[in-house]
């Protein structure tokens, strides 16, 4: 049986907190504004040093708070400790002063404590709701490290904007095994290189579901697993590659979770942000770039621009494997120079970047994979795609669009590979990123599946397939799928194949 060290009590309370989604000095203000309340309840005898107590913890933590950043969940908090504080604070000099404490009556007292109750209250719960999120630790026998580059496709010229010299610019994270840093460094930040890209990029994307800002405003906090910067992992081991495009609006970083967890298993992941389609991209010189895509409203207009747009992911996509096979070479000097075995790659999607993913692979045959995550196949079904592909959905309901899955069907099914479709039970459409580490447990949203378990089951299917079609795992990925929901297989030309 393995011992527990001296951290493990240590480890307990962090889960615990992270559980309550708050810091170590917003537990102690909730702490102490839940102390004051109950002081203003105690004997007389006990009511002015109950009171003092709770202020001593209090007092610090709200200071403490207030140097490094107070969340819009603590303000009700506060305020709630300062209605508390009013009322109490008063009584307590008259009484020091010698003079007689003046109570207030009952039916003035009671609705008032409750008042501050609630609002202290609403701070964790509110917290908990939007959470700062808490990446899951990777379970792959690799560290992971992150860096970000910027590529111009000299041959290709931004068809989003006017100039006739503008070329086409990616911004693209590389997530990859690392070696293990020394204790105590941090994670990188989640979002952006920097704490304003950051907050810009979380501000964008509350805005593209019309969220304000300031609910969110925890994501900018928080650090992922992966250290940046950090050197690759020793020995001779080549990293198999698998490409990422984003959702409509979304952001290079919104799988981080499901990134790193990949690289911990020793893959090279490489996400994009595709500038004037994701919500916006911070260039390496400053310059902020806003998506430009948005519906018309139209349907059969919205479906039309899909296809355009789907086209140029696509082509990113493989921009980026040319990019990633220069740098294999050493073009230019590069850490990961001879450590990329681009001759294994995958090409990944979550919505419309599924959907890329699907055309990419079509187009390009250096793919050997494609994953659609929950994307509607965009643009043509042919040719045949050539390699092994597996789509990761939501469970058919009554919402669903009608369209969608004859239309996955078909784009699976004119294929000489073998395909598989994964139903998972209990996911919603952002099942398949990280929004369910940082939004409402809203099921119409992030699903039912959970802030721990979401991330899990979307890597670990994920790696299921990966595994057998890179890297040659011997068994039909199926058989490990079908733990994570129903599975869908089909052979070369949409043939059905019966499970064993």
């Amino acid at each position: 049986m393995r011992r527990r060290g001296p951290g493990a009590e240590h480890g307990r309370v962090t889960e615990t907190i992270a559980w309550l989604s708050l810091s170590p000095p917003e537990v102690l203000v909730v702490l102490g504004a839940v102390a004051l309340l109950v002081a203003r309840r105690l004997p007389p005898a006990a009511r002015r040093p109950g009171t003092v107590a709770a202020g001593a913890v209090l007092v610090p933590s709200a200071v403490v708070l207030g140097l490094v950043g107070i969340r819009w969940q603590m303000l009700p908090v506060l305020a709630g400790a300062a209605a508390a504080s009013a009322s109490a604070l008063p009584s307590l000099l008259r009484r020091r002063a010698g003079r007689p404490a003046r109570r207030a009556r009952r039916w003035l007292a009671l609705p008032g404590s409750l008042a501050c109750a609630g609002l202290v209250a609403t701070g964790p719960v509110a917290a908990w709701a939007f959470p700062v999120p808490v990446f899951p630790e990777p379970t792959g026998d690799f560290a992971v490290g992150t860096r970000v580059v910027q590529w111009t496709d000299p041959l290709r010229p931004e068809t989003f904007t006017a100039d006739p010299d503008d070329r086409r610019t990616v911004v693209v994270q590389l997530w990859y095994p690392a070696r293990k840093s020394p204790a105590g460094v941090p994670g990188a930040p989640y979002l952006g290189r920097t704490r304003d890209e950051a907050r810009t990029v979380s501000k964008a994307l509350a805005d593209g579901v019309g969220l304000p800002g300031f609910l969110v405003d925890g994501v900018p906090r928080a650090r992922s697993r992966a250290v940046l910067g950090a050197p690759p992992a020793g020995g001779g081991d080549r990293f198999p590659v698998v490409l990422f495009s984003p959702g409509s609006a979304g952001v290079r970083s919104q799988n981080t979770a499901w990134a790193e967890e990949l690289a911990s298993h020793g893959y090279l992941v490489a996400a994009l942000d595709h500038p004037y389609d994701s919500a916006v991209v911070v260039l390496a010189d400053g310059r902020t770039i806003r998506g430009t895509t948005a519906s018309s409203g139209d349907r059969d207009r919205d479906a039309e621009q899909a296809v355009g747009w789907t086209a140029v992911r696509a082509a990113d996509l493989g921009f980026v494997l040319t990019r990633l096979e220069r740098l294999d070479r050493g073009e230019p000097a590069d850490p990961l120079a001879g450590r990329l075995d681009t001759g294994r790659a995958a090409v990944t999607g979550h919505s419309l970047g599924g959907a890329a993913a699907l055309q990419a692979a079509r187009r390009d045959r250096r793919f050997d994979a494609v994953v659609d995550l929950d994307g509607y196949p965009h643009g043509p079904t042919a040719p045949a795609l050539r390699q092994p592909a597996l789509a990761l959905t939501q469970e058919v309901t009554a919402g669903t669009d009608p369209r969608y899955l004859p239309r996955l069907a078909e784009a699976l099914g004119r294929t000489t590979a073998r395909s598989y479709r994964l139903a998972v039970p209990g996911a919603g459409h952002l099942t398949f990123t990280d929004g369910p580490l940082y939004l409402p447990p809203v099921p119409s949203i992030v699903g039912t599946l959970g802030r721990t378990e979401s991330p899990r089951v979307v890597a670990a299917a994920t790696l299921a397939f990966l595994d057998a079609t890179l890297r040659g795992r011997p068994g039909d990925p199926a058989d490990t799928l079908r733990a994570y929901g129903t599975v869908s297989t089909s052979g070369p030309g949409g043939a059905p194949v019966p499970p064993p």
